[in-house]
Formats: structure tokens, C-alpha cells, sequence
């Protein structure tokens, strides 16, 4: 598939909105022949029968979560500034597939982008802006959005804010933790109480159409979340739900109770479902995948088998340490086969030293609201053997869309790739 420019796009002819106008410039995608250099191409991901893949974006940055309108616009975060921009909007003008026009809008880098009730809500690193959208679902305003939230907190570690928002007019941010075991500064000793928690590790809810509101005006609706980047409200279940990265050593500070081997398998990665009030445990306990326990963190005086947390909420699902959960998504079309309804999709951009596995899209079943085994769904986005490796990743998963038709988009936060996961019944 050759990525084509659009007469439209060429001249640089003006798309009207409904009010200001919006002008759409050539896209300088490479194309897929120039791609095979990178030595993975869309034939290339493993994915099962039926399925395929095609690349329709290529080099556009550090490409982090993703919205798709209606009438398949694609809006996609940046975590880091292009050209002053931090927002794609990419479309496929004459519907070939291909997508021939881009514009890039927002002055501030982030992770969290969504679609709901007319308009576009984006995230910075320290709050919640939203775009006014029009009945095709495009930016009205794209010089003059609406400030929801600000004032989150942001120490430069693990300080995306990923949103999700429910159908009563809430919208849901993740504040991860700065810190990845609250430790007292020098020492393996944990602070007790974890001090952080008042502001990060969990996840906050503010109203979704109330302008300027502060860090004070949310409400604490989870919190021991150490950093849910996936995180999506499901329609079927009526429940919020995050998937999130675990701790990191154990080794350094606890070698009488943990080797290396350990650090690299625990602890699991994480999904939940969350209610108000609820509590994942970060950083007291951990949950550990392999004796299927919530254990008492060292810090806080565990020893690798003492079992903590009756307070604490079970995951739904328990995945391989160091996996790097990015984005989550419930799948509600149409298009791929009925055992994927109402199901999880989940992009992980890591890699796990216990399976040799990584840089995939994985999928969750659901039935009646409760979670089956987790498989994988797509593979080798890494383009290497993980076991022994030839040479570099080339793709890492991290953000998740359904299109109007169906179809699953997948971003790539290491090249700025996009691919478009199709079906068909052969």
C-alpha cells in the first residue's frame, strides 16, 4: 500500500468548519517500501486467521493513545512536541483507505485523548482540555480549546494523564505515581504512610463539562494505582476499568529475600475494575502472578511470601511482570468474529523476561462481565526474536481505537507508526 497525496492536499486548499477553517497539509509518510527498511512491515505482525494488517501513517513521533470520529478522523497524542504540536488529525479524504491529509493542532504534549458528546477531550501532563467537535465530528476551534482541568500534579516520571469518560457526565484521569515504591530518599525503607497518594498513584474524577476546575475539585475515585496508562469505561458493564504497571526491584535494597530472577518475573502487571472508594494496594502490597497473592511489600515489612492487602481489591487479570500495559479498549463492533464482543483489547509496549514475549496487543474475553484467559492477539511488532535478539525493537504498541467500521487501530510510541487491524471471513 503506497501512501498517496490528495490533490487537495497538494494545493493546500482550505477545509471549512463550521466556524474558522481548517487547513490540511500533504502528508510526508514515507512509503511502505521505504517502511521495509525498519524490516517490519504490516504482512509481517502475527496475527490469527482471518486477520490483517496494513500500516496507514508512518515516522509522525512518539504517537501515544488515539481517537477515531464517525466518519474516521483519526486524533492522535504526541508525548512529546512536533513542530509545536502535540495532536495529529490524519484523514483519508477520498476514502481509499490511505490516509492522504494531516494537520496538527494543541501547543502541549500528553497521552490521554477521547471522543464523547460532541467533543474531543486531550490531555497535557497536568490537566484536561476538550474541542468542540461538529455534527461530523471535526474540531471547530482548534486555536481556542477549553481548559476542564488543571493544576495535576507532574514530576516528570510516569506523568501521563490517560482519561476515560462514563455516561453520566464524569470524566476519569490517572495521576501515576512519581515514585515507584515510595521509598524514604537513601533507603529501602518505605514512607509510611505513603505521602504521594494524596496527590498520585490512583485515579481522580472530575466533571466533564465543568470549565477550570482544579486538582481540589476532583474526587479520589481509586486510589494504590500505582500508573494505569490503559484505562477505558465499559458500556457493557458500566464500570471503569484500568490495566497498570507494576513496581520495579526488589533485589537492590532486599536480597535476602529476592534475586535478580525475581525482580525481572514480579511483580504482575495489573487489570482492574474499579469502583469509588476502591484500593489496588500500591505501594504496601504487590500481586504476585505466580503464588496467585496479593504479598506484603519489602518496604513494608514482607518477605516475598507474607500474604497483606483484605482491604485491597483482586485484579480481574494478572500478566507477566514488565510488560508495560499502555492502553486498554473494549471492543464493541462489529466487524471481527462475536467471541471478540465485549471484549478487552490491551497494547503492551514492553517486553517480559518471563515469557520472551513482548511489544503486542493482547485481548481479554468478557462473558457476562467476567474476564477469561488472556491470549495473544497480535504479535511481533518488536521485529526481532526476544529471545535472542538480532536487533532493534521496531514497534511498541501503546495506544488503542475502534474505527467506525469495526476495524482496531494500533499506535506505535517508538516510530510514530500507525497500523489498522482488519477482518474478513474467508
Amino acid at each position: 500500500m503506497q501512501i498517496k497525496l490528495s490533490e487537495t492536499a497538494r494545493m493546500l486548499a482550505v477545509f471549512a468548519g463550521v466556524t474558522g477553517l481548517f487547513a490540511y497539509t500533504s502528508l510526508t509518510t514515507p512509503s511502505l517500501s521505504d517502511h521495509k527498511a525498519t524490516n517490519v512491515g504490516a504482512k509481517d505482525i502475527k496475527l490469527p486467521a482471518g486477520f490483517s494488517a496494513e500500516i496507514i501513517a508512518a515516522d509522525l513521533g512518539a504517537t501515544r493513545h488515539i481517537a477515531v470520529s464517525k466518519t474516521g478522523d483519526i486524533y492522535v497524542k504526541l508525548s512529546k512536541l512536533k513542530d509545536g504540536k502535540g495532536i495529529y488529525i490524519l484523514r483519508d479524504a477520498n476514502k481509499d483507505g490511505v490516509i492522504d491529509e494531516q494537520k496538527m493542532v494543541g501547543d502541549y504534549p500528553g497521552t490521554g485523548i477521547a471522543i464523547k458528546n460532541g467533543y474531543l477531550y486531550s490531555s497535557s501532563n497536568k490537566g484536561v482540555y476538550r474541542y468542540k467537535l461538529n455534527e461530523k465530528e471535526e474540531i471547530i476551534d482548534a486555536n481556542n480549546p477549553e481548559k476542564i482541568v488543571d493544576g495535576l500534579t507532574d514530576h516528570g516520571r510516569d506523568n501521563a494523564k490517560p482519561v476515560a469518560l462514563d455516561n453520566n457526565g464524569n470524566i476519569y484521569v490517572t495521576v501515576g505515581s512519581y515514585s515507584d515504591n515510595c521509598r524514604q530518599q537513601g533507603s529501602g525503607k518505605g514512607m509510611s504512610p505513603c505521602t504521594i497518594l494524596d496527590s498520585a498513584g490512583g485515579v481522580w474524577k472530575f466533571k466533564a463539562d465543568k470549565l477550570n476546575q482544579t486538582f481540589s475539585d476532583g474526587v479520589r475515585y481509586a486510589t494504590g494505582v500505582k500508573n494505569a496508562v490503559g484505562i477505558d469505561w465499559d458500556n457493557k458493564t458500566n464500570a471503569l476499568y484500568v490495566t497498570v504497571h507494576g513496581r520495579g526491584k526488589f533485589d537492590d535494597f532486599y536480597p535476602q529475600y529476592y534475586t535478580a530472577k525475581h525482580s525481572a518475573e514480579l511483580p504482575a502487571e495489573t487489570l482492574y475494575r474499579l469502583k469509588e472508594g476502591d484500593d489496588a494496594g500500591w505501594p504496601y502490597i504487590y500481586y504476585d502472578h505466580f503464588q496467585n497473592k496479593k504479598i506484603l511489600a519489602p518496604e513494608y515489612g514482607g518477605d516475598g511470601k507474607k500474604v497483606s492487602g483484605e482491604k485491597v481489591i483482586d485484579p480481574l487479570v494478572a500478566f507477566p511482570a514488565h510488560l508495560g500495559p499502555n492502553a486498554m479498549m473494549f471492543y464493541s463492533g462489529n466487524m471481527f468474529p462475536a467471541r471478540y464482543k465485549n471484549g478487552a483489547f490491551i497494547a503492551f509496549h514492553s517486553q517480559s523476561a518471563e515469557l520472551h514475549k513482548g511489544y503486542l496487543v493482547a485481548f481479554v474475553p468478557f462473558v457476562n462481565g467476567k474476564p477469561g484467559k488472556w491470549e495473544i492477539f497480535a504479535d511481533n511488532f518488536a521485529g526481532t526474536d526476544l529471545v535472542k535478539p538480532t536487533g532493534p525493537i521496531q514497534h511498541r504498541p501503546c495506544g488503542l481505537a475502534q474505527g467506525p467500521d469495526g476495524s482496531l487501530y494500533v499506535t506505535d510510541d517508538l516510530n510514530g507508526t500507525i497500523f489498522r487491524i482488519n477482518y474478513k471471513k474467508k
